[in-house]
């Protein structure tokens, strides 16, 4: 019996230490990690540029609330508006709380302008957290179950369906906002279609709509660029991210640009311990070092080589679906159901996730060396060839 509430089925492996693309478990075992804490330690782990940064920190001041002024905070903001084209930044400590605020977002935007009931296009097979309102947010009923009522004002289209989102524009006036991932992780790395983003833009600018983008997971350069909407010539009006910034550290930013930059006033929104000194100091070594390294271009090259690799050790298994992915977020979808792999990978040494109980989820950190891109190959293939 243990004392935590039972909302995780976890594996039976505790990890102690890790270092770069490796974690060791309390038996001494090491696994090369092909999931990063859900795509968490983009640097991998123990990065020596992360470490120094929070042990820095932590000797000098850990945190003052948002009451005052916070330097490494502000720094922080201006990098980011920068690197994604946005004019501001709310931080927060998650991407459940960073969702929220765009939420609220495109709520303001819409109560400006008069609408009783501001509605948020949002889509099937989608994940944006499990706070209530992200959960509702959330294109998939098995986490919605239990916790009903959900909030209204969301009205949900199947995603890369550009005439279901024209549909509802036509029909229902009070959308104030679409919210979507440039790729869909949870669902399984589902890539939308070439133009997909810059026909939603088309839209919201038509219909005086937020277009607003969930880079939790795709965002802090994971898919080949720090953003993936970067792949395309269009600006969001909202974007978040979380996940990657802060390699292990809790942090959430949503940024937003021209008018929405402009919805948040004081007392509309706030968080305690959101861009405090410490999250700030460990995010600025992610983004230091992602420049200094060269590790967005970096994903793109590793993406390629490790798609390449599991396209030729795969070839001719009647079990693959499909093999899909952009930069390090790389799905392999089987035909039947393929949950036992996750185990069956802790045997083998490697950390790997299988989402939709079908699709092998992989999300390598952005360090890896070739010969570590090439292990995971073999490995991953190993389990589906066996």
């Amino acid at each position: 019996m243990t004392s935590l509430m039972h909302t995780y089925n976890r594996l039976p492996v505790a990890f102690t230490k890790g270092d770069g693309a490796y974690l060791e478990d309390s038996e001494g075992k090491r696994y090369i990690d092909a999931l990063t804490g859900l795509a968490v330690c983009g640097l991998g782990h123990a990065h020596p540029a992360v470490t120094a940064a929070i042990s820095s920190q932590a000797e000098t001041l850990l945190h003052t609330s948002n009451l005052y002024e916070i330097p490494r905070q502000t720094e922080l903001a201006e990098r980011l508006a920068k690197i994604s084209g946005m004019d501001n930044v709310f931080f927060a400590n998650s991407g459940a709380e960073a969702n929220e605020a765009a939420i609220k977002l495109a709520r303001l935007h819409g109560s400006k302008q008069g609408i009783k009931r501001p509605t948020i296009v949002v889509t099937d097979e989608s994940f944006h957290g499990r706070t209530m309102a992200t959960l509702t947010a959330t294109g998939n009923r098995k986490v919605h179950a239990g916790f009903e009522p959900l909030l209204n004002g969301f009205v949900r289209a199947p995603f890369n369906d550009i005439s279901a989102i024209q549909h509802i524009a036509e029909n229902n006036p009070e959308v104030v906002a679409v919210f979507v991932e440039p790729v869909q992780g949870e669902a399984g790395i589902t890539i939308p279609d070439a133009g997909y983003l810059e026909e939603l833009r088309g839209i919201a600018d038509q219909h005086n709509w937020l277009l607003m983008l969930d880079e939790v997971q795709s965002g802090n350069g994971r898919t080949g660029k720090f953003f993936a909407y970067q792949h395309t010539n269009i600006l969001p009006d909202v974007v978040t991210t979380a996940k990657g910034l802060g390699n292990g550290v809790p942090i959430g930013v949503c940024l937003a640009r021209g008018p929405a930059a402009e919805l948040f006033q004081p007392g509309h929104h706030g968080s305690t311990f959101g861009g405090n000194p410490l999250a700030c100091a460990a995010a600025h070594a992610v983004l230091d070092t992602l420049e200094r390294d060269n590790l967005i271009e970096r994903a793109a090259e590793l993406g390629d080589r490790i798609l390449k690799g599991l396209n030729t050790a795969l070839h001719g298994n009647n079990r693959i679906k499909e093999i899909r992915g952009k930069g390090l977020m790389i799905a392999v979808e089987l035909a039947d159901p393929c949950t036992e792999l996750v185990a069956k990978g802790l045997e083998a040494g490697i950390l790997l996730n299988v989402t939709q109980e079908t699709i092998v989820r992989l999300l390598p950190p952005l360090t890896l060396s070739d010969a570590e891109a090439d292990e995971i190959v073999a490995k991953v293939a190993g389990l589906i060839n066996a």
